[in-house]
C-alpha cells in the first residue's frame, strides 16, 4: 500500500472509528464503500481486521454494560450465518445478495420509522445474528440488523452489547475466510497498518459520547442504518 493511499484510507478509517465510537456501529458503513473505491483488495479482510481492533476497546470501555444474553442468541444465529457469507465470497453473485440485504434493511427502518418497534427477544436476536453473519462476511457490513433490535434502548448498552458482538462475529468471519482461503497476509497487514487511524477515531468519540446519549442513540441508529441500506443497494447495483 503507498504512503498516499494509507493516508486517504487512514482518513476514512477514523470517521469511520469515531462514528462506531459514538452510536455502537457505522465503521463498515463509512468504510466499505470509500476503500472498496480506493482499493477493491481493502474490502472485506481489512475492515474486518479493523471493526475487530474496535470492537475490543469499545468493549474495554463499556464492559460492564453488555448485554450478554442479547450477545449469546445474535451469536446463535451469527454462526451460521457467516457459513452463508462465506459461500457468497465463493460463488453467489453479490450483488443481488447486496440489493436483497440492503432492502430488508431499509424496510425494517422505514417500519420502525412508522410504528414497529423491534426489539432483542431471542427469536429476533437469532434472524437479525444469521443476516449480520452473512453480510458482515460477505461485506464487512454487519451492524445493522442488530442495532436495529437495541435502537430503544441506553447508549452504553448500544454500544458495549455491539462491541462484543462484533469483536465474537469479526473473529468468526475472520477465521472462516480464513480457513477457505479466502484471507492473505497482504490483507491482514493492510488492516494492521489502519489501526492507529482507527484509535484516532475512537479516542475522539469518548468525550462526545455524552452528547449522543442525552439526545437518544434511536435517531441516529435509524439514520446510519437507513443510510448504510441505500449504500449497499446502490453500491450492488452500480458494481
Amino acid at each position: 500500500m503507498s504512503w498516499g493511499l494509507l493516508a486517504v484510507a487512514g482518513v476514512v478509517v477514523a470517521c469511520g472509528g469515531l462514528l462506531q465510537g459514538l452510536i455502537g456501529f457505522g465503521l463498515a458503513l463509512v468504510a466499505v464503500p470509500l476503500l472498496a473505491l480506493l482499493d477493491p483488495a481493502l474490502v472485506p479482510v481489512p475492515v474486518l481486521v479493523v471493526a475487530c481492533a474496535h470492537a475490543v476497546m469499545s468493549l474495554a470501555r463499556e464492559f460492564g454494560h453488555v448485554d450478554w444474553r442479547g450477545v449469546g442468541w445474535a451469536m446463535l444465529g451469527r454462526l451460521p450465518g457467516t457459513a452463508v457469507g462465506i459461500w457468497i465470497v465463493d460463488s453467489l453473485d453479490r450483488r443481488s445478495f447486496g440489493v436483497v440485504v440492503g432492502g430488508a434493511v431499509l424496510a425494517c427502518v422505514l417500519l420502525s420509522v412508522t410504528s414497529w418497534r423491534p426489539r432483542p427477544t431471542p427469536p429476533s436476536l437469532v434472524t437479525a445474528g444469521v443476516a449480520s453473519g452473512s453480510f458482515g462476511t460477505a461485506t464487512s457490513i454487519g451492524g445493522p440488523m442488530v442495532a436495529l433490535l437495541y435502537q430503544d434502548q441506553a447508549g452504553p448498552q448500544v454500544r458495549a452489547t455491539l462491541a462484543a458482538f462484533f469483536v465474537l462475529g469479526s473473529g468468526a468471519s475472520l477465521t472462516g475466510l480464513g480457513a477457505t482461503g479466502n484471507v492473505t497476509a497482504h490483507a491482514l497487514w493492510s488492516g494492521v497498518l489502519l489501526i492507529p487511524f482507527l484509535v484516532a477515531g475512537f479516542l475522539l468519540s469518548g468525550p462526545l459520547r455524552a452528547r449522543v446519549d442525552a439526545g437518544g442513540v434511536r435517531t441516529p441508529t435509524l439514520v446510519v442504518a437507513g443510510t448504510s441500506a441505500v449504500v449497499l443497494i446502490m453500491r450492488s447495483v452500480l458494481s
